[in-house]
C-alpha cells in the first residue's frame, strides 16, 4: 500500500520569512565545504561499523527475531514489563504512545484485542517500582530486560528485585517469564541467558541504545502489544532512500541536520520540539535524549575543547502556548522551534453548533478539533516567523506506523550527520560515564572504592553557610 511521505517545511527557517533572523540561502550554498566534511566523516564513519543504525531497514534478522518470539508468546501474559532506561526505554514509549490508545492500559482484555497491557519501568523510584508490581501477577506478567551492556546499574537493580518476585511465586518457573535483549556474544547479561537458559534477543553490536527503536530493543515489545512494527520497518526503508540524496535541498535528514548547525552557529542554542498531536508528544521527549546526548559533547574529533551542542526542549501544542509560547515569541533570540503537524487525525469530532448570539462561542461551531489544532499550529508558527523566530514543520500525512517509522529513521541520520557538522562524534557519550563510575564507588562495586572516597570528600568540603 503506498503511503505519503512526511514532508518537511522549512521556509520559516529562512532569511526571508523571519525579517532575516532566519537563514539565508546563500548560507547554506556557502555551507559547502562543510556539507562535504560531513558526508565524508558519515560515511567513514558507517564503513567503520560506527553508524550500524544506518543499515537497519534492510535487515530482517532482528525484525525476524522479534516477530518469531512475539507470536510464540502471544496470549501468555496479561501485563508485559520492560526494564530499561534511556534508549533502552524512551523508544518503545514513544512508539506505543503513537500508534496504541492512549488509553491501552486501561482498557479491558476484550478491547484491548488479548494484547498485553504494557509497563516501561525507566527509573529506580522505589516508590513507583513498589506500587507498579503491587497491581501485577507474576504468573500472568512477561518481563523484557534491555541492556546491551548487561552492565546498567538502573535496570540490573530493576532485574534483581523483578527477578526475586517472580521467584517468590513462581519458584525454579521464573525464568520462563523473562525475555533478555541485550548483546548478542559478551556482557553480564548474555552469561545469565546462558547460565539460567533465559529466552532472549540481540542489540546489534554496532547500534547504540538511543539508536536502538527498530532492533529487537524496540520491536519487540511493541510487536507483542499490537503495532505492525513491519510497516514500521518499512516507513524507515522508504524515508532511507531519501536520506542517500547527495544534493541536501531533497534531502530531509541532511537538510534539517544542516540548518539546525547554522542555526547554532546564529545563537539558537535551543531546540524546541513542538508536536501538535498528544499521540506524538512522546516523540519529542526521544528526541531530546537522542539530541543532547549525541551531540552535546566537550571534545571535538580533534581533540580540542569545544563544549558544543544544542539543548533540546519539548512542548506541546496547543497546551504550551498557554505557556511556553510567550517566552519562545519574546524572549531571547536563542530558539529554532520544529512543529510536529498531523493532516489527518485517525478520528475528528465537529464541535457542536450553539450560541449563535454570542461571537466568542459561534465562530466555533461546525469546525472540527483537528482543524482547530492545525490552524493554531500554522497561526502559531506565523506569528514566530513575523516576530523573526525561526521555526519549522514535519508534517505527518497521518499517524500511522509508517509515518512514525520515517520520522524515527529521519531524525536518527539528522542527528548522526549533524555530529559531522558539528566536527564531533555523536555516538558516544563521555559525560555520562563519570557520573556512573561514581555511582558505583558509592554502591560499593569493587574497583571504584577510590571514587567513593573522593565524592565524600568532595562533599565534606560544602560550606554550611551554602545550605538553608
Amino acid at each position: 500500500m503506498k503511503t505519503d511521505p512526511i514532508r518537511f517545511d522549512f521556509n520559516n527557517l529562512m532569511a526571508e520569512r523571519t525579517g532575516g533572523h532566519g537563514i539565508d540561502y546563500g548560507q547554506v550554498e556557502k555551507a559547502g565545504a562543510d556539507v562535504t566534511r560531513a558526508v565524508q566523516w558519515f560515511y567513514t564513519k558507517r564503513s567503520q561499523g560506527g553508524l550500524d543504525f544506518f543499515d537497519l531497514p534492510g535487515k530482517p534478522e532482528g525484525l525476524a527475531a522479534s516477530l518469531a518470539l512475539a507470536a510464540k508468546l502471544k496470549g501468555t501474559c496479561d501485563d508485559l514489563v520492560v526494564l530499561g532506561i534511556g534508549g533502552s526505554a524512551l523508544g518503545t514509549s514513544a512508539v506505543h504512545a503513537a500508534l496504541n490508545s492512549p488509553h491501552h492500559n486501561f482498557l479491558d482484555k476484550k478491547k484491548r484485542r488479548s494484547l498485553p497491557r504494557l509497563w516501561v519501568l525507566d527509573n529506580v523510584d522505589p516508590e513507583k517500582l513498589k506500587s507498579q508490581l503491587a497491581l501485577l501477577d507474576p504468573k500472568k506478567t512477561l518481563v523484557n530486560v534491555i541492556s546491551k551492556s548487561g552492565a546498567t546499574a538502573e535496570t540490573s537493580a530493576q532485574f534483581l528485585w523483578v527477578r526475586q518476585w517472580l521467584q517468590k511465586k513462581l519458584g525454579r518457573k521464573w525464568a520462563s517469564r523473562v525475555v533478555v535483549t541485550t548483546d548478542p556474544d559478551k556482557g553480564l547479561l548474555r552469561q545469565i541467558v546462558r547460565d539460567e537458559g533465559l529466552a532472549s534477543l540481540d542489540v546489534p553490536s554496532g547500534v547504540g541504545g538511543r539508536f536502538s527503536v527498530l532492533t529487537p530493543v524496540g520491536l519487540f515489545p511493541l510487536a507483542m502489544c499490537g503495532v505492525d512494527v513491519k510497516s514500521l520497518v518499512r516507513g524507515a526503508a522508504a524515508v532511507r532512500e531519501r536520506t542517500l540524496n547527495d544534493n541536501p535541498w531533497r534531502n530531509p535528514a541532511r537538510l534539517y541536520g544542516l540548518l539546525q548547525w547554522l542555526l547554532y552557529r546564529k545563537g539558537c542554542r535551543i531546540s524546541v520540539m513542538m508536536p501538535y498531536s498528544d499521540a506524538l508528544f512522546p516523540l519529542a521527549d526521544w528526541f531530546r535524549q537522542l539530541w543532547a546526548e549525541s551531540l552535546g559533547k566537550r571534545i571535538d574529533n580533534r581533540g580540542a575543547t569545544v563544549e558544543t551542542g544544542p539543548t533540546p526542549v519539548k512542548a506541546l501544542g496547543a497546551t504550551d502556548q498557554h505557556s511556553q509560547v510567550q517566552l519562545y515569541m519574546e524572549g531571547p533570540r536563542d530558539k529554532s522551534v520544529t512543529f510536529l503537524r498531523v493532516a489527518k487525525f485517525r478520528s475528528d469530532e465537529r464541535i457542536p453548533k450553539a450560541y449563535p448570539k454570542i461571537p466568542d462561542l459561534a465562530y466555533l461551531g461546525g469546525h472540527s478539533f483537528g482543524q482547530l489544532l492545525n490552524y493554531e499550529q500554522r497561526a502559531t508558527a506565523m506569528a514566530l516567523a513575523k516576530n523573526g523566530r525561526p521555526n519549522c514543520a514535519f508534517i505527518f500525512p497521518e499517524i500511522s506506523a509508517h509515518a512514525v517509522g520515517q520520522f524515527v529513521f529521519l531524525m536518527e541520520t539528522a542527528t548522526a550527520f549533524a555530529g559531522g557538522l558539528f566536527d564531533i562524534n555523536p555516538m558516544n557519550q563521555p559525560g555520562v560515564e563519570q557520573g556512573k563510575r561514581y555511582t558505583y564507588g558509592l554502591m560499593g562495586k569493587k574497583g571504584f572504592g577510590d571514587l567513593a572516597a573522593e565524592v565524600e570528600k568532595f562533599e565534606a568540603g560544602a560550606l554550611d553557610k551554602y545550605v538553608v
